[in-house]
């Protein structure tokens, strides 16, 4: 329960909702496979697929000193139909 950061709403993702997919920044540790387990136990529902892609850390610098974010993982999940997250509901209009 700790992997999921928060739900994603750009404009790809909320065209992703109609075709009832649902998109999270999860933990970079975590797997495809644990991600499904997780989301069919917490919300209740099947999961069809999980595609994910990570994105690269952003470079900050403080002073002289240079560093970055850390990395993370966005997932995208595709449910079965008939299934749907409620929470995420009001975003499709």
């Amino acid at each position: 329960m700790d992997g999921i950061k928060y739900a994603v709403f750009t404009e790809k993702s909320l065209r992703l909702l109609g075709k009832n997919q649902y998109t999270f920044n999860v933990e970079s540790g975590f797997t495809k496979t644990e991600i499904k387990h997780w989301v069919e136990l917490f919300f209740g529902v099947k999961v069809v697929a999980v595609n994910s892609h990570r994105l690269p850390g952003k470079g900050r610098r403080i002073g002289p000193i240079l560093g970055h974010t850390m990395h993370y993982r966005r997932m995208i999940i595709t449910l079965q139909p008939g299934y749907s997250i409620p929470l995420l509901e009001p975003y499709l209009l």
